[in-house]
């Protein structure tokens, strides 16, 4: 009796101590693995693609038009958000089942687009408000540290990056020319240059201007179109790096012009919103403000009409053919946030702290969502979902 006692006793501390061991594995593996996404109650355990996923760079295309295919709901649900540690004003790209976005935690993500749990991080040194292009497997983004990266889309390996002379801000962009089918990557610098390199991060040519280059240049037909802190608009020819024309603004173009023909759309610092043709370097037509404020976003073309953000706290609805008002839509604070058109719908996010739906026909609010800290970068609409990160570190996915 006195044996079989004893065995019993022996048993049960192993079996104890084995669950102790268990339960400190389990602790130090949720403790070193990654932070995980906060899946909403009441939403679907993954998110479903209405439609092939594919906002692969800032504004949707080269052109940056700021529009997105297919349709989203009236009253779209949240269905994850991610966690970083720093403001999240790099607009995503979605690719492939991933979002791949920066922070200004300083890394750059790639997330699950069904879950939202993380795929891969990359440190870089400095934040990273630049949208990431995703193109040929690779993901291109710019870093305050003054770099571009080049990463695998989907290890996150690094290839290579390409140093320039101040930090970049804006987005990349890329151009196939001069035969069709080899890549040019386009990135602008606070070093006051746009530069050219191919898909191996050797530099091809660079483009000087007399001052900061903060937003993405718009590409299309051959020529690269952006403006800068010097006040000019500027068209660049994609093969050799030479100036096509330069059209004065009058003060310093914080946002990236969207790009449909000979024209471009796009802000400056001074109240006006301008119509430019490019091919001649002349100023089409000029929208102001009747409240003084800067245009800081960048706009999106849809059928008939211009849709942009202001520091006036309201989005400007007016008529491409000739700049005048169709309507407004005022919100509580700045709107740097760039729209995005869809289905007759306009997704934007205000400082407000909230992510607006609005009615692109009249400007009616469809649908907010308040998340309670400044929403400045610009959304990514696909899926039949939208996906906009804010100011209090998270990436916010919502769909139906």
């Amino acid at each position: 009796m006195r044996s079989f006692l004893a065995d019993f006793w022996i048993v049960l501390l192993v079996a104890a101590a084995a669950a102790v061991g268990v339960f400190f594995y389990s602790f130090r593996v949720a403790s070193d693995g990654p932070p995980p996404a906060v899946p909403v109650k009441g939403a679907p355990a993954k998110v479903t693609p209405a439609a092939p996923a594919a906002w692969p760079m800032a504004r949707g295309g080269p052109a940056l038009r700021g529009v997105a295919p297919g349709s989203l709901p009236d009253k779209p649900r949240l269905l994850w958000s991610f966690t970083t540690d720093g403001p999240v004003k790099s607009s995503p790209a979605v690719v492939d089942g991933r979002v791949i976005f920066g922070s200004d935690d300083g890394k750059v993500y790639a997330v699950d687009l069904a879950s939202g749990k993380k795929l891969w991080d990359v440190s870089t040194q400095d934040a990273v408000e630049s949208a990431p292009l995703v193109l040929d497997g690779r993901v291109y983004v710019g870093s305050v540290d003054g770099n571009l990266y080049c990463l695998d889309a989907a290890t996150g390996k690094a290839a290579w990056t390409y140093e320039t002379g101040d930090k970049i801000a804006g987005a990349p962009n890329y151009a196939r020319v001069p035969d069709g089918k080899a890549a040019r990557i386009l990135v602008g610098s606070y070093d006051n240059r746009l530069h050219c390199v191919d898909v191996e991060g050797k530099r091809i040519w660079t483009y000087a201007t007399d001052n900061y280059i903060n937003g993405a240049p718009a590409v299309a037909g051959g020529k690269a179109v952006f403006g800068g802190c010097d006040a000019v608009l500027h068209a660049v020819n994609v093969a050799d790096g030479k100036g096509i024309s330069r059209t004065e603004t009058g003060a310093y173009i914080a946002g990236s012009a969207a790009l449909d023909g000979p024209h471009a759309f796009v802000g400056n610092y001074d109240n006006s919103f301008f119509c430019v043709d490019v091919a001649k370097g002349r100023i089409v037509w000029t929208y102001e403000s009747d409240e003084e404020a800067p245009f800081f976003a960048s706009p999106a073309l849809g059928p008939t009409q211009v849709v942009v953000g202001c520091r006036d706290g309201r989005v400007h609805c007016v008529g491409r053919a000739d700049g005048k008002r169709i309507w407004t839509f005022r919100t509580r604070e700045d709107v740097d946030s760039g729209p995005v058109i869809c289905g007759g719908k306009v997704v934007v996010g205000s400082n407000d702290g909230r992510v607006y739906i609005l009615a692109l026909a009249d400007g009616k609010k469809v649908w907010s969502y308040e998340i309670g800290e400044p929403v400045v970068g610009s959304p990514a609409v696909a899926a039949g979902c939208l996906f906009i990160g804010a100011d209090n570190g998270k990436l916010y996915a919502f769909g139906p």
